[in-house]
């Protein structure tokens, strides 16, 4: 069995890129001066955590700010927590891509079980990735690991984890984490929620 006990996850600080507003996937951008200020926030909340292991996505936004929060250890880039590939998507606002594809806009908007994006990385073939992303994190032997990455890999990840859903993906320098007791992994501390939170979220 695996000794990986704990992971918390970072989205990564806003981008020179604009994250916040725009479709970045595969696009290599970095940390903005305001993404920097958001690690450095993350930093204070994780200020009496010890990790055995920092790892991150191998793009830029993410493995910048797993530098500032590992205290100058080594990350371990793991390939696959790379971002979605958004195919045409990539770079453009919301607004952009109602316009350019407004059909196609709406159907992700609405939630289509069965939508791709564009041109991009098939979802299916992303989760696979995800996951073998996280078999790396077990093989390593830490029991407490930190995570840098995306908000679609922390979704992905945490709905591996939980086996549902993850209600709500943190925002970008925002947390979330896990905690494994037995077989089963538990949104946050096991105990500091109430037990409905795991089970929903």
């Amino acid at each position: 069995m695996t000794s990986l006990r704990r992971i918390v996850l970072l989205r990564h600080g806003d981008t020179v890129g604009n994250s916040r507003e725009r479709f970045h996937g595969c696009g290599d951008v970095a940390l903005s001066d305001e993404g920097r200020a958001q690690v450095r926030a993350a930093s204070r909340r994780l200020a009496t955590e010890v990790f055995d292991l920092v790892a991150s996505s191998p793009l830029r936004r993410a493995w910048q700010s797993a530098a500032m929060l590992s205290g100058g250890a080594p990350v371990l880039l793991v390939p696959g927590f790379r971002e979605i590939d958004f195919g045409r998507w990539e770079g453009m606002t919301a607004e952009e891509i109602e316009a350019q594809d407004p059909v196609l806009y709406k159907t992700w908007r609405d939630g289509s079980a069965d939508f791709e994006f564009p041109g991009g990385e098939p979802r299916a073939s992303f989760r696979e990735r995800v996951i073998a992303g996280f078999g790396v994190l077990e093989r390593t032997g830490a029991e407490n690991v930190l995570v840098v990455a995306h908000r679609g890999v922390i979704r992905a990840l945490g709905s591996h984890l939980l086996g549902v859903p993850l209600a709500a993906p943190p925002e970008l320098g925002e947390l979330v984490s896990f905690t494994r007791d037995g077989d089963r992994w538990f949104l946050g501390r096991r105990g500091s929620n109430p037990p409905a939170l795991g089970a929903a979220a």
